[in-house]
């Protein structure tokens, strides 16, 4: 870190901070990007303050939609500043205090060595004798995307995820221009009264949208790509123009979007949720991706499930779909060890009777007698898995208590959501646990404790299926976005000390499939569901942009061949999920001989290139996929070998040449790994970086390997 009187420079060699202090002595954040570019000085009162925040009696400058322009954020003041190192991370802790407030605000940066990625977070103080009533704290405010050429802003593209059940992870693209217009002519205006916003609700993170967004050149190629770590709907961010620059600010919950509010009392503190700013100089949206697949690997929980990728199989999707019985279960059990499966997990139903409408009874998680009759019960089941040399595993909805559930009379009203003192019922007969209180959170523990510790489970899928609403009031006056993140915190934690006390244990996080699809619950668990979708020509484009939102060996893309399938179609729902993690599933035991022949060879591939994917990078070489394109390309890359995943949906032409940049002038040898039987073929072009794939089928879909001379990554 260089300090000079009135600028802040700290980074490495992947990504440098210029933070101005002006005249003003206001924190401004100048440049962010790669170390030693040039930009212009930006002129005086510009960019935005670094921390912006809004009280009940101190809201913003200029109103509009936006939460930038705080009459707190622009009072801040520089108090200190200081550098230092945790391990391979590089920190820096900007101290801004407001005198007449007492507020102080610490701003703090974490970016590690050789990644081009910025993580921030805000803690605010209470050094005052007043209460402030805070109403949003940004978690990051970068007034400088696009430096202080007015022309940049032309060329600026905005990028966001739209993310629905059962069509999650559709990006979009459109020009920053056509929500900040150029509103200067003969008069020059600073600012408009609105932003691009978008805003997460209710207790999904990713519930309509991803908690992600970019801004990306067209010409140039340079992106910023941020992401919200929050495992709740109580986030937004906003991009727009202010002061002839691009900015973007990130928060987590706020009064003006989730009803937030929070009381900081003298001598109190607020942490805000963290997020992470990423960004490529060059290569357009894929090297921002590529970047930030790198610092989610970077910040996430060790766990030996990351290097293995064990094969699951599960029986829900486009098989027993909740249904299941020892009878079943026994045969699918013998099928999915044929076929190459290393997890067996029981989905939806082990817990309830026959008869039963388990949507409102669910709470105790006691295994069904009449679905697993005889004296072992479900054990018979779970014994048979480990027979088969597998390990057993579990469907598990713990948030969620139906209303004619024992657990919901056994434990307090205060162990629930409740607002207006009453307890809160979504779903058509579902109460919502609240994991601040410990009664809850000793029923869970007892829970997850017996299943794993007393019956040897070694998988939990956590689902949940109902939203609850804007929150909880877990006391009078407690703002129900505020008790929501207290409940998100506190299922951080209670997941923490699963993996705390039972380390070898594989979690998998759903909700609704690709609901609660964030960094925050990843971080933690080791694996996504990325969909519930059933059609096996509509999982394409989900299967392919998952990386955007999850690693690569994370993502969990069902497989599901059934018996009226034809071969294409059952090797098109298998490599689907070579590149990912395979969820196997579908009715095996009903298969022919030849299509369990694609099952087993699809199975084989995967564990022969599995050890690769944890070091791979994504890239897209048809585009991030839109949800009804016709052909569909997902690369992941090592420095020496690309793996492709090429699907075709319909009958459009059979030939499309796919543009892989980073090879281009490298001498590539293609090979066809699935399936084998494949008339696929593709030709190399190394002058202009590009594939010629022919699949002469459609639909159908092929896993190409490239291999090559070293090239450089991330």
């Amino acid at each position: 870190m260089t300090d000079a009187p009135e600028t802040i420079r700290w980074g490495h060699d992947a990504l440098e901070l210029e933070i101005g202090l002006g005249g003003d002595d206001t924190p401004r954040l100048h440049r962010i990007g790669a170390p030693g570019e040039a930009t212009a000085a930006p002129r005086p009162g510009a960019p935005l303050p670094l921390v912006e925040v809004t009280t009940a009696a101190l809201g913003r400058h200029w109103s509009g939609r936006h939460l930038i322009n705080t009459a707190l954020g622009a009072r801040l003041r520089h108090r200190s500043h200081s550098a230092s190192r945790d391990g391979e991370w590089h920190v820096l802790t900007v101290e801004l205090h407001e005198p007449e407030t007492g507020l102080t605000a610490e701003a703090v940066y974490r970016s590690m060595d050789g990644l081009p990625v910025l993580r921030g977070e805000v803690l605010l103080r209470n050094e005052g004798t007043r209460t402030l009533h805070l109403e949003s704290v940004g978690s990051l405010v970068a007034g400088c995307l696009t430096g202080c050429d007015p022309a940049a802003l032309d060329d600026a593209d905005l990028l966001w995820a739209e993310n629905d059940w059962l069509a999650e992870c559709r990006w979009q693209r459109r020009p920053l221009r056509v929500s900040s217009p150029d509103r200067n002519g003969r008069i020059h205006y600073s600012a408009g009264r609105s932003s691009h916003v978008l805003a997460g609700q209710g207790v999904w993170s990713s519930c309509g949208h991803l908690p992600m967004g970019g801004l990306t050149d067209r010409g140039s190629g340079r992106t910023w790509l941020w992401q919200i770590e929050h495992n709740g709907g109580g986030w937004r961010w906003e991009c727009g123009v202010r002061d002839d620059a691009a900015y973007a600010a990130l928060y987590g919950p706020t009064d003006a979007d989730h009803g937030w509010r929070h009381p900081l009392a003298p001598g109190a503190e607020f942490r805000t949720v963290p997020v992470a700013l990423a960004f490529a100089a060059d290569g357009g949206p894929d090297g921002a991706f590529a970047a930030l697949t790198g610092y989610r690997r970077a910040t996430r929980r060790p766990h030996p499930d990351h290097r293995r990728l064990p094969v699951v199989f599960n029986d829900y999707m486009n098989c027993l779909m909740g249904d299941p019985t020892t009878a079943k279960l026994l045969p699918l059990v013998d099928a999915a060890a044929e076929a190459g499966a290393e997890y067996f997990v029981v989905d939806a139903g082990w817990y309830a009777e026959e008869s039963e409408n388990w949507w409102e009874t669910v709470g105790a998680w006691e295994p069904s007698a009449s679905r697993f009759p005889g004296a072992n019960g479900i054990h018979e089941v779970l014994d048979h898995v480990r027979k088969r040399g597998m390990i057993p595993g579990l469907w598990l909805e713990p948030e969620a208590i139906g209303v004619s559930s024992p657990v919901a009379e056994s434990l307090p009203d205060e162990a629930f959501f409740r607002r207006d003192g009453q307890r809160v019922i979504e779903g058509g007969g579902r109460h919502h646990l609240d994991l601040r209180h410990p009664a809850a959170r000793a029923h869970l523990d007892g829970v997850v404790d017996r299943l794993v510790g007393e019956w040897g489970v070694g998988y939990l899928k956590l689902d949940h299926n109902t939203d609850p609403g804007s929150g909880t009031s877990g006391h009078p006056g407690e703002a129900p976005a505020a008790g929501l993140l207290g409940h998100n915190r506190a299922q951080l934690d209670w997941l923490d000390g699963i993996l705390d006390r039972h380390p070898g244990l594989v979690i998998e996080n759903c909700a609704s499939g690709g609901m609660r699809m964030d960094h925050a619950l990843l971080s933690r668990l080791q694996l996504q569901s990325t969909s519930d979708q059933q059609d096996l020509l509509l999982y394409p484009p989900i299967a392919a942009a998952a990386p955007t939102a999850v690693t690569p060996e994370q993502g969990a893309v069902w497989a599901y061949p059934q018996p009226e399938d034809s071969l294409d179609e059952v090797a098109l729902t298998m490599a689907s999920a070579l590149l990912g993690r395979i969820h196997l599933s579908g009715r095996l035991t009903e298969l022919s001989l030849e299509a369990q022949g694609l099952v087993r060879e699809a199975v084989a591939v995967h564990k022969s290139v599995r050890a690769d994917l944890p070091h791979t990078l994504p890239a897209w070489p048809l585009g991030l996929p839109g949800w009804e394109d016709p052909w569909i390309a997902l690369a992941l890359r090592t420095p020496t070998t690309t793996y492709v995943t090429v699907w075709r949906r319909s009958d459009s032409e059979a030939v499309r040449d796919l543009d892989l940049p980073h090879l281009a002038g490298t001498e590539v040898r293609a090979e066809v790994l699935y399936p084998s039987s494949s008339r696929a073929a593709a030709v190399w072009h190394p002058d202009t970086a590009d594939l010629t794939v022919t699949l002469p089928a459609a639909p159908s879909a092929v896993l190409l390997r490239l291999t090559h001379q070293t090239t450089q990554g991330i």
